[in-house]
């Protein structure tokens, strides 16, 4: 289902068959939510506020793209819930490591091929709007708003900077992938930010090159870091 998809911070293929030293990511809002912080730490060499919303920020790019690109390829929503992924620290090369459980439900419209061959691990949804329901439960209710209300509490991070992060990314990977996609870049990043509630947090404005850039809101305090960093788009530039 997912073909030879491979990334940075993701496992090759994206399923992950022996989970031997994988921990499912429901860990994060518990447990393992002090190790991907010193993860990050290190990392970046940041002081915890910028550790929490640098780890945030890339764990949340990396989480989201698989259904990110299954939307806006093939309106398919791999269901990457807490419980249907997992994560790895073991690579010292990266951050963390992200997979999913082999037989992950992914959710399709009827007309899909793996919903007309009866798929085991398709999900038949009526509509796109009940596909994106199913993109806004499994990643943002199942799966992120335990995180961010853990990071939340450890670091006193507002929210709406973290979240801003997560509409950046949803932003960035529909971007990245518009050469091989089909469709309105602008259309499928409203429709998904839209879903979940954080539209507001960036704006798309017209890059040179005919396409566009994400212009942020809220800041991921890359800038306080020891060599400061001014990312594309940063809501702090003059």
């Amino acid at each position: 289902m997912f073909g030879g998809f491979q990334a940075p911070s993701l496992a090759h293929g994206l399923i992950v068959p022996d989970q031997a030293g994988w921990a499912p990511a429901s860990d994060l809002a518990g447990p393992s939510l002090t190790t991907l912080l010193e993860s990050a730490g290190r990392r970046w060499n940041a002081q915890p506020h910028a550790a929490a919303a640098l780890a945030w920020k890339a764990y949340t790019y990396w989480l989201a793209l698989p259904a990110v690109l299954g939307w806006v390829s093939a309106r398919r929503v791999p269901l990457i819930t807490a419980s249907n992924v997992v994560t790895s620290f073991n690579n010292p090369a990266v951050m963390i490591t992200l997979g999913v459980r082999p037989g992950i439900p992914v959710a399709v419209l009827p007309n899909d091929p793996l919903a007309i061959s009866g798929h085991p691990d398709a999900v038949v949804v009526p509509d796109e709007e009940a596909l994106v329901v199913e993109f806004r439960r499994a990643l943002l209710d199942e799966h992120l708003t335990p995180l961010l209300d853990a990071v939340h509490t450890r670091v006193r991070l507002g929210k709406r900077p973290l979240l801003g992060s997560l509409a950046s990314g949803i932003a960035y990977g529909v971007l990245r992938s518009a050469d091989i996609t089909p469709g309105s870049s602008a259309e499928s990043i409203d429709r998904l930010l839209g879903a979940l509630g954080i539209r507001d947090l960036i704006d798309l404005v017209p890059a040179r090159n005919g396409g566009f850039d994400v212009q942020r809101k809220t800041c991921c305090l890359a800038f306080t870091l020891p060599t400061p960093k001014l990312c594309p788009g940063c809501c702090i530039k003059p």
